[in-house]
């Protein structure tokens, strides 16, 4: 073999091995994205799950307020409206949105609760309470491994080199599911 052949042979390898390395490293690139994105699809399935459960309990909640306290109609209105924005969003954005509001009127009625010492012994209402409160803690947790694993893909889609490749394959940032600031508030209760 010549000389020539022979380098020519070494150079055609080295390409070889470079353009295999290549693509390893952009395939296990874009195989971390898909798996990071569907980390989040699914925590955010989970938070759905717990939040359809909410969403379940809180006509029975309120029906059972309701036969303590008929003259607190805003309250109600207010619990109703913001269950119906939640049934009615249709993306994460409006979904964490909606659910934020649906927040702070459930806030609102658990005040209401405090005007009614009443309500307070009724079984159905203790019960129904308790496991709005155990849904509530459920969606704590599923939020905060939501916002776990979004920070995670987010991280991932940022770091450089792995941003170049995220801008061409089409992975954008997820969106956090962050407690509004009226949710933070502590409800004012009155006698």
């Amino acid at each position: 073999m010549t000389r020539g052949k022979r380098n020519l042979l070494i150079a055609v390898a080295v390409i070889a091995v470079v353009l295999l390395m290549f693509y390893s490293g952009i395939k296990g690139t874009y195989n971390s994205f898909v798996t990071l994105d569907e980390g989040v699809q699914a925590s955010w399935a989970q938070v759905e799950n717990q939040l359809q459960r909410r969403y379940d309990l809180i006509p029975n909640l309120v029906e059972t307020v309701k036969g303590f306290a008929r003259q607190e109609k805003d309250v109600f209105i207010g619990v109703t409206e913001a269950r119906s924005k939640v049934g009615g969003a249709k993306n994460i954005p409006d979904k964490i949105a909606a659910n934020n509001q649906l927040t702070g009127a459930l806030s609102r009625l658990l005040v209401t609760v405090e005007r009614y010492p009443d309500i307070k012994s009724n079984q159905n209402f203790i019960r129904l309470q308790d496991e709005l409160a155990g849904t509530e803690n459920r969606i704590a947790v599923e939020r905060r491994r939501y916002n776990e694993t979004v920070r995670a893909y987010n991280v991932r889609i940022r770091t450089f080199p792995a941003n170049i490749m995220a801008g061409m394959f089409g992975f954008t940032k997820a969106e956090f599911f962050e407690v509004p600031e009226s949710a933070q508030a502590v409800p004012e209760i009155k006698f």
